[in-house]
């Protein structure tokens, strides 16, 4: 069905008929879904690949280390230049602490790892080790 449009002049023209000009405006709104969808999308996987680029530390120490020495080694330790220590668990109980000691080496430089290494050998009676970490380890 072709609607028939007047000009200014009142000449008939033939036009878009009102169906086509709706699946037109529908088309574009189709469009621009898609577009945003992309653009969520790419986003969203720059921020998965951020949170999967994330790097850390664990120290594991003794079974007969006080919660309290545990916290000392973390501190001693935590002024190391893009190695900060991460947060603790909310709950403080002895056991959450003591798993709990992490270093945040994402931005490290394989100096500031080492310098992170040193420094808690200083401490070795009561580290049995360290465990590098990542983002892929999570869940196993």
């Amino acid at each position: 069905m072709r609607a028939q449009v007047e000009d200014l002049a009142g000449r008939r023209k033939k036009g878009r008929s009102i169906e086509r000009r709706g699946s037109l405006g529908l088309r574009a709104a189709a469009v621009a879904a898609a577009g945003a969808v992309a653009l969520l999308a790419v986003t969203g996987c720059a921020k998965m690949d951020s949170a999967l680029d994330k790097q850390w530390i664990v120290v594991d120490f003794s079974p007969d280390t006080s919660a309290a020495t545990a916290l000392h080694v973390r501190a001693a330790c935590s002024h190391i230049q893009n190695t900060p220590p991460l947060a603790l668990p909310s709950t403080h109980s002895v056991i959450n602490i003591l798993y709990g000691v992490r270093y945040d080496t994402t931005n490290s430089s394989p100096a500031n790892v080492a310098e992170l290494d040193t420094c808690l050998q200083k401490f070795g009676s009561v580290i049995q080790g360290l465990d590098p970490e990542d983002a892929s380890d999570e869940g196993s």
